[in-house]
């Protein structure tokens, strides 16, 4: 395992530009044009809220541990750069996905449990005979060019919480924050440290609202005053109008003090914030009913 982000191959060969990974989704359109025609799907971020949620039944089922949910989410999120979605059966591909995960958090689950669970939460969908998830496993690994070792943000925002002087609610609902991180393409743009400072700059600044959070314009506006102060070196201020100023201003002091890439901490917050907003527009029946056409369809399900 490399000790450090830097020299992992997460860092080597899992991290992407936008544009690289909007040319690598738009080639496997173009080699599926029909399918793509014959088989809409929904927005992929109300795809990526729908596997979530998948997973997160399943985990639960089996008391898997947060770490190895957020790590099968990124396995599923790098498979699906590389193939459609269409190709293949997703609840299958989630099984598995959770399943090694599960052996690479050193959490490892019995293979015969998963499909059984899997079974009882997707009957129509997952085969009895546990050999095909060994054979999808061995596709997952491949795609991945058995690059398996993660390095997540939640030890950046554990390690900040005294620096910063964090209260127990920030932590809570910036560690929620990074969770939601994973239904984006954040885990293939960003460091995993970026996205902790993102979700604590949003913790401190801005509220929950039925899943959706407020106050879009001050967080632009905010982080362009930490570039500013930075290169000016003054101290910078912002008033949120909340009884979390001081943390606040501290955090963005520190910010603007520090070396953080900060408009790859704007773009992770933006990045963030559209999936809130985009989130309203959900419907868990409609991806079920999109998902369910194509795989019967194809007879993935096989």
């Amino acid at each position: 395992m490399a000790a450090n982000f830097w020299s992992s191959t997460q860092k080597l060969y899992w991290q992407f530009s936008k544009t690289e990974i909007q040319e690598m989704r738009q080639q496997l359109e173009s080699d599926e044009a029909a399918i793509y025609q014959q088989y809409p799907l929904p927005d992929r971020r109300l795809l990526s809220i729908f596997f979530n949620q998948q997973l997160v039944k399943l985990g639960k089922r089996m008391s898997v541990r947060q770490q190895a949910l957020a790590t099968a989410q990124v396995y599923v999120r790098r498979f699906y750069i590389k193939v459609d979605v269409r190709d293949t059966n997703p609840y299958l591909i989630l099984a598995t996905a959770l399943y090694l995960a599960c052996k690479m958090e050193e959490s490892p689950q019995y293979i015969r449990v998963v499909v059984s669970e899997a079974r009882n939460m997707w009957p129509d969908f997952i085969p009895s005979d546990v050999s095909k998830l060994g054979e999808c496993e061995f596709i997952l690994i491949s795609e991945m060019n058995s690059q398996l070792i993660l390095h997540h943000p939640y030890r950046t925002l554990q390690e900040l919480q005294g620096r910063l002087s964090l209260s127990q609610d920030d932590i809570s609902l910036a560690w929620s924050i990074i969770n939601d991180h994973y239904l984006t393409d954040l885990p293939l743009l960003v460091a995993p440290h970026v996205v902790a400072i993102a979700a604590i700059f949003l913790a401190l600044t801005l509220k929950p609202n039925q899943g959706s959070l407020q106050g879009h314009s001050s967080t632009a506006t905010t982080l362009a005053n930490v570039a500013q102060a930075r290169k000016e070196n003054l101290q910078a201020r912002v008033n949120p109008g909340n009884s979390s100023q001081d943390r606040v201003e501290h955090f963005v002091k520190w910010l603007a003090e520090g070396e953080v890439d900060i408009k790859a901490v704007v773009d992770s917050t933006q990045e963030l914030i559209s999936l809130y907003d985009v989130w309203e527009q959900y419907s868990e029946k409609t991806c079920k009913e999109q998902i369910s056409r194509f795989v019967k369809a194809r007879g993935l399900d096989k």
